[in-house]
């Protein structure tokens, strides 16, 4: 799990020791506003924000990318500089939503080629609750010069996507109710990808809003239809939760892969068929 996560307790201590990892702060909700005004009045000390609907999607794209498409690895690297980030740092990377926005930060990072990033098990509640103090105001870093790539994780197309459950497991990270299409508050069609399985991202965290231990994500995923050495890969709304998804089976021991477009890319293409019910 170390790996993936950090625990606020143990994230103190390496601050007590001197250590200083870099802090991104993305706290975001869907349709919510006033993330930065949430960061300035109380944020880790040191924390950088991060806004994921401007920095951490690509913008000027047709409905059939999905509402957060990825940014290309050049606009990442603009926007990490601007984080101060640089080549070798260690990053801690937080929300409060159990993960579920800190991690879609998680994958970019890894993603772009930074290799010590990990996610603040429980945000920034669980620090709070360990005793840690909070910071306000705004926190402008000098600017950093990392280099990001874009291929340091496996990253699926519509169509990878489409013939995915061929050969491995594919799993809708939404709410089960919106992958039986029951209901779509969002999306033009209602149902899920044919083939794939529900696996909601909320059932990856426990009541605390903090993951599950490993042993129990690995018995999940099993259920699931996880087998060792087969292909899995992910899908959401728009690619944020999915990426919680893939940082819950890293932490299982299950490398897998992000279909960034999810069922906005999906339901915004004519032609691809749609599945309702329980039934992959």
């Amino acid at each position: 799990m170390s790996d993936v996560l950090i625990d606020a307790t143990d994230l103190m201590r390496a601050l007590e020791r001197g250590e200083r990892p870099r802090l991104l702060d993305v706290r975001w909700r869907l349709g919510r506003t006033g993330d930065r005004s949430r960061y300035e009045a109380g944020h880790l000390p040191g924390a950088v924000h991060v806004d994921l609907e401007r920095e951490l999607a690509a913008h000027g794209l047709p409905a059939s990318e999905g509402r957060h498409p990825l940014p290309t690895a050049d606009e990442l690297e603009r926007a990490a500089r601007g984080w101060g980030l640089h080549d070798g740092d260690a990053v801690v990377v937080y929300d409060d939503l159990g993960g579920q926005s800190a991690s879609r930060l998680w994958w970019a990072l890894k993603w772009g080629g930074m290799r010590d990033v990990r996610i603040l098990d429980g945000g920034i509640d669980a620090w709070t609750r360990a005793g840690g103090a909070l910071g306000t105001g705004a926190v402008a870093p000098e600017p950093g010069d990392v280099r990001l790539v874009g291929d340091g994780m496996p990253v699926l197309t519509i169509d990878d996507a489409a013939g995915f459950p061929e050969r491995g497991l594919l799993i809708d990270a939404r709410a089960a109710e919106r992958y039986r299409g029951e209901v779509e508050p969002i999306d033009p069609v209602a149902g899920h990808i044919p083939g794939a399985v529900s696996g909601p991202t909320v059932d990856n965290l426990d009541d605390d809003g903090r993951f599950l231990p490993a042993d129990d994500l690995v018995a999940r995923f099993a259920a699931l239809g996880a087998a060792p050495g087969a292909p899995v890969g992910v899908y959401c709304g728009s690619g944020i939760t999915a990426a919680h998804g893939v940082a819950a089976l890293a932490i299982a021991g299950i490398d897998a892969a992000l279909f960034p477009g999810s069922w906005s890319a999906w339901s915004n293409s004519p032609g691809r068929p749609v599945a309702t019910g329980a039934a992959p």
